[in-house]
């Protein structure tokens, strides 16, 4: 099965590869538009997926994942229409040279051919990741999890319609639906016609994918983020900072999970965070040096485990641990961290710049929530996947991640001599 839907995929990659950007455009345009004119049908399946979730005892935060509503719906077709605004990448000259052999050298953006992307309980990743893919001229293969079978299913039928309206194959945006696990590892060895693949999920499959896959990995996701308090900031305005990289969308991959304060200002700064966590019920995990400032405070707190520290919570709950120096707040995110994003809150300059030259993370803040880590908001359109890796693509992945470039040559009947 697999092997006909690569087939397709690649066939489909030829033809996408020729359209000019205002066809491109038209089909996302489409797209859009039938998205949101089969919000009902969608809307049902995925309230099919999140009965079948709650039976199984599927967290909060991966139910907040799965979730669509008439408004996350609604948003998702206006990022379509956002991506057809974005500039195309495919065809832009990179570079180029007459050299003094008379032959005139071009570098030239091309898309990569096909995608392969496996992912889980995220259905807009169906659609984010289908516009990407077709503005930069790229076929996709997409493997969702079990949890959003239906929502996937039905999404990915609106796109294929869509497709063919605008009279392009089908097969440019196809789906596995048989959640066989063993499809997984299939995909993964489809070398001959995948170019690239990208998981988007929990640790293990980012590791089932290195370890299993003939096809170039992009790897990232997974996002322990942390937010070092330095000893000169001004209260209330890092509290908000940390409330809205805490709160604002817990289950996401950029909510942080780690505060690290430093311990000059702990005695004070902990009972005014304990206050405000209190009020937005978020439950502390303190470390031994931060319990004491804590125990008392009226927010919930419990002893931080080790493991704790290298795990994404992914809900309302957070690590709090105390800190000497700015050093030590970057000894333990280089420990702990999964070079997603990480921020510092302070009013020195020089320490701002130490952090941000010390701390590799494909997203440094300083005095920014760890939330601006998405396409929408770096201005690159809906994202593919955030990269936390560092050979060719890193950080939130819009439309250049899924580009290559080619070398042209131009000569006038040219021989090397």
């Amino acid at each position: 099965m697999l092997e006909q839907m690569g087939k397709a995929a690649k066939q489909a990659s030829w033809q996408l590869a020729m359209l000019s950007t205002a066809r491109k455009n038209q089909v996302l345009a489409v797209m859009a538009d039938r998205l949101e004119a089969n919000s009902e049908v969608i809307l049902q399946a995925n309230e099919q997926d999140m009965a079948q979730a709650r039976e199984l005892g599927m967290s909060e935060a991966l139910l907040d994942r799965l979730l669509l509503t008439p408004t996350r719906l609604a948003a998702i077709a206006n990022d379509v229409r956002q991506v057809c605004r974005l500039s195309d990448p495919v065809g832009r000259v990179l570079e180029g040279n007459l050299l003094d052999s008379g032959l005139k050298l071009e570098r030239r953006c091309v898309p990569l051919g096909v995608i392969g992307v496996i992912y889980e309980a995220r259905p807009n990743v169906t659609v984010d990741v289908a516009s990407l893919c077709l503005k930069t001229g790229n076929a996709v293969i997409l493997r969702g999890g079990k949890e959003t079978h239906h929502t996937n299913q039905a999404m990915v039928k609106v796109i294929q319609q869509a497709l063919e309206q605008c009279g392009l194959p089908a097969a440019a945006v196809q789906a596995i639906e048989n959640p066989d696990r063993a499809l997984v590892n299939e995909l993964l060895r489809l070398d001959r016609y995948v170019d690239m693949l990208i998981p988007r999920g929990g640790a293990s499959l980012h590791k089932l994918c290195r370890e299993h896959s003939t096809i170039p990995v992009i790897t990232g996701g997974i996002g322990v983020c942390h937010i070092y308090v330095d000893d000169c900031v001004e209260y209330d305005k890092a509290l908000m900072v940390i409330e809205n990289a805490k709160i604002q969308r817990p289950s996401a991959c950029n909510s942080v999970e780690t505060l690290l304060v430093n311990r000059t200002i702990a005695n004070s700064f902990l009972p005014a965070l304990s206050a405000r966590m209190a009020a937005l019920g978020v439950r502390l995990h303190a470390s031994d040096n931060a319990m004491p400032l804590l125990h008392d405070g009226p927010a919930q707190v419990v002893a931080v485990e080790a493991k704790e520290y290298d795990d994404e919570w992914l809900s309302l709950d957070m690590n709090v641990t105390l800190v000497e120096d700015i050093d030590q707040a970057i000894s333990h995110i280089r420990t702990h961290g999964t070079s997603h994003s990480d921020a510092i809150l302070t009013r020195s300059l020089s320490n701002a710049e130490h952090f941000v030259r010390a701390v590799d993370s494909a997203a440094v803040y300083v005095n920014a929530s760890t939330r601006f880590t998405d396409g929408g908001q770096f201005g690159l359109g809906a994202e593919v996947a955030v990269s936390t890796q560092k050979l060719h693509a890193r950080g939130p992945m819009g439309l250049d991640a899924l580009t290559t470039y080619k070398w042209i040559g131009y000569g006038d009947d040219l021989v090397r001599s």
